[in-house]
């Protein structure tokens, strides 16, 4: 498997309008009706994963292995918001990206995740036991 060269400074930019789906309460994350965490996670992922997508070979993918969030204010039902993430480390197959969360100006939450390249179809076997 050839895995593609990656250069710190790939960016990629996604935007979520927060539904009640979205929430702390619909997630189980917390009884209050704004942005729930486990959601600006999910939007950070997608955001790291945009940002290599177009350079992705077939046959290769890159999976999560560790995040930190910050999430720093909250976020009510129906505000747009966005995440941009940038690739700010490349070491062998790990990437290590930086993603901020932003309303409007206001930053919402500051992520660092940790993707790593591997083969796809040798990760789907090995997680279905094969």
């Amino acid at each position: 498997m050839e895995l593609p060269e990656f250069a710190p400074g790939l960016t990629a930019r996604v935007e979520l309008t927060v539904t009640d789906a979205d929430t702390a309460q619909a997630l189980g994350s917390g009884d209050v009706p704004v942005l729930g965490t486990p959601r600006v996670l999910s939007l950070a992922e997608t955001a790291t994963v945009a940002a290599t997508a177009r350079q992705m070979p077939g046959g290769v993918t890159t999976v999560g292995t560790r995040a930190e969030v910050e999430h720093l204010a909250p976020t009510p039902v129906g505000r747009r918001i966005t995440a941009l993430a940038t690739l700010a480390k490349v070491d062998g197959r790990k990437l290590g990206f930086e993603v901020v969360v932003r309303d409007g100006e206001e930053i919402v939450a500051e992520v660092r995740v940790e993707r790593v390249l591997l083969d796809r179809q040798r990760f789907i076997a090995k997680a279905q036991g094969a």
